[in-house]
């Protein structure tokens, strides 16, 4: 299995889990494999079972924790256009994120794309694709006065963040709003 270089198994569709939050360092038995592994998994899983702890990294890229709990990370909303390999590895084998709402994969380039982290205005316009891209998605989504878009946009990580993603076919940035 790769690893990521700190001890923890590489994900193709969330390549740096540490930074994003979903997982942490703790001395927590896995529910799972029942190790101590010396992280442990902080984000979503939805499950009817009752799992009473949490996972270690190697139970969620192994597909352990998924099957044994009979449930997934992260939606299969918005993974529309990839392969049922692609669909299974980011719900069941990749680790969620944390999220105001509902949180979804983004698809580009017919392949899920990698989950970069929360991120702010100053953050967002350093990838002006993703900038562009979220402006576009807003308006089709009903937003049409373009100064209050603008205004919501530039105070994204105050009461909205956005949550960047990077192709992992072409390098591409993409974004969606997230807000309370």
């Amino acid at each position: 299995m790769r690893s990521t270089g700190r001890g923890m198994p590489a994900f193709r569709y969330h390549p740096d889990p540490l930074a994003s939050g979903s997982f942490r360092a703790s001395s927590e038995v896995c529910v799972c494999c029942d190790r101590r592994t010396g992280w442990i998994y902080t984000a979503t899983f939805f499950t009817a079972q009752d799992t009473s702890g949490r996972f270690c990294p190697w139970c969620i890229a192994d597909g352990s924790a998924a099957e044994r709990y009979e449930d997934e990370f992260t939606d299969s909303y918005g993974l529309d256009g990839v392969s049922d390999e692609v669909v299974h590895e980011v719900t069941r084998r990749t680790p969620g994120f944390r999220s105001w709402q509902d949180p979804h994969w983004l698809v580009h380039c017919h392949d899920a794309a990698a989950f970069i982290g929360e991120v702010g205005y100053a953050e967002l316009a350093r990838h002006p694709e993703a900038l562009e891209q979220l402006r576009f998605d807003l308006r089709m989504g009903g937003w049409h006065d373009a100064a209050s878009l603008e205004a919501f946009l530039t105070h994204l990580g105050d009461a909205a963040t956005a949550m960047l993603f990077r192709c992992a076919v072409c390098g591409t940035h993409l974004a969606y709003a997230d807000s309370s």
